[in-house]
């Protein structure tokens, strides 16, 4: 079954509607972003987060240092590179990770094969940020499956009412949502389970 990323969360409240809804992991961002938490409030909040659901830290041209940092501190379970950060950054630094690429054309899928990384996450170009726009990039471009697909997160405007087709389309391991879930810029109760239902109870409607 897919797993599900509630990614951006801020407030203890909606880390634990997504728990208890099921979310598989849930990420915060430590980039420039309007949902950008520091490492207290990150660590404050992973006290709700139980053993079993990933902890992620997504992250924008990071230094070792600060990503360490944040793996004890929080603790974090996986870093999401989210910048423009090289492969060899990405081998050298040598942490659990996830590497996010912004999709426009087959090209940007076939160079995720540069990375030695435990995931690949694929995603709409940003906008005012690295990611986090909202917006869906063409899945028909997933189709010539350069990636396996256990090592495929999709993300880019997913929602709960184009989750199932994004997943038929797709079929990636992971399914990764941030503004989908949201109503006026706030992660919505509502919203998150309904997602997290579509998602996992593929017969819902």
């Amino acid at each position: 079954m897919t797993k599900v990323k509630i990614c951006g969360l801020m407030e203890k409240e909606h880390v634990e509607i997504a728990v208890s809804a099921g979310a598989d992991a849930i990420g915060f961002l430590f980039a420039p972003s309007k949902r950008k938490v520091t490492i207290e409030q990150a660590r404050e909040l992973a006290k709700d987060v139980p053993p079993g659901v990933w902890k992620i830290g997504v992250f924008v041209n990071p230094t070792k240092e600060e990503l360490i940092n944040a793996i004890q501190e929080v603790p974090l379970d996986y870093i999401q590179y989210h910048g423009h950060e090289t492969p060899d950054i990405v081998l050298s630094n040598n942490l659990p990770s996830i590497k996010a690429l912004s999709v426009q054309n087959e090209a940007d899928v076939v160079q995720a094969k540069q990375y030695m990384t435990d995931f690949y996450l694929f995603d709409a170009p940003g906008t005012d940020y690295q990611g986090g726009s909202g917006k869906v990039f063409d899945w028909k471009l997933m189709e010539a499956n350069h990636i396996p697909n256990e090592k495929i997160i999709l993300a880019g405007g997913l929602n709960p009412k184009n989750v199932k087709a994004a997943i038929e389309r797709v079929n990636p391991y992971m399914v990764d949502v941030s503004s989908g879930v949201e109503r006026n810029g706030r992660k919505d109760k509502e919203l998150i389970q309904s997602f997290i239902r579509a998602v996992k109870d593929r017969s819902v409607e």
